[in-house]
C-alpha cells in the first residue's frame, strides 16, 4: 500500500485532471509546446519537518507543493486565459480539502506568473501556485 503522503500527491493529481481542458502531469519538464487547453504539473515539493506528538507516536505534516499552469503564448487574451485556468484550478482544489479524509486540510495560496522561454521553442505564459497539505502518519516513511 503506497505511503499516506503518495496517496495524497496521486489525488491531488487525480483533482487536477478534472481541470476542463487542461492536461494534468506529476514531476513532468517544461514541455516545449503546450496542449491548447493549457498543461498543470504536480510539483512534489518538501514535506519539511514534521512536528511530533507522542502516545501514539504522530508525526504531523505541513507539505509544501507546488502547482505550474502554462498556456501558449500567441493570443491576443495570454492573461484571461490563464487567469481563467486558474480559477479553474482553484474550483478543481477547492471540491474536497481533505480528499476524502486523507488530509486534514489543503491550502494554496496567491499565483506568482512568469514568462517562460525555452531555446527554439513558442513563448510560454505561466504562473506558479503554492499549495500547503496538512496531514499526519504514523512513520516518518508512511
Amino acid at each position: 500500500m503506497p505511503s499516506i503522503r503518495e496517496q495524497i500527491l496521486s489525488a491531488l493529481l487525480t483533482r487536477l485532471e478534472t481541470v476542463p481542458g487542461a492536461t494534468a502531469k506529476r514531476e513532468a519538464p517544461l514541455p516545449e509546446t503546450v496542449p491548447m487547453g493549457g498543461l498543470i504539473i504536480l510539483r512534489d515539493g518538501d514535506p519539511g519537518d514534521p512536528e511530533v506528538v507522542l502516545s501514539p507516536v504522530t508525526y504531523l505534516w505541513e507539505h509544501q507543493t507546488e502547482i505550474e499552469v502554462i498556456i501558449q503564448r500567441g493570443r491576443d487574451d495570454d492573461s484571461a486565459a490563464l487567469d481563467t485556468l486558474l480559477m479553474a484550478v482553484g474550483t478543481a482544489l477547492a471540491a474536497d480539502r481533505s480528499f476524502g479524509g486523507l488530509a486534514e486540510w489543503l491550502d494554496w495560496g496567491a499565483p506568482k506568473t512568469s514568462g517562460l522561454a525555452i531555446d527554439g521553442a513558442a513563448a510560454l505564459c505561466g504562473a506558479t501556485v503554492p499549495v500547503t497539505i496538512q496531514y499526519s502518519s504514523a512513520d516518518p516513511l508512511g
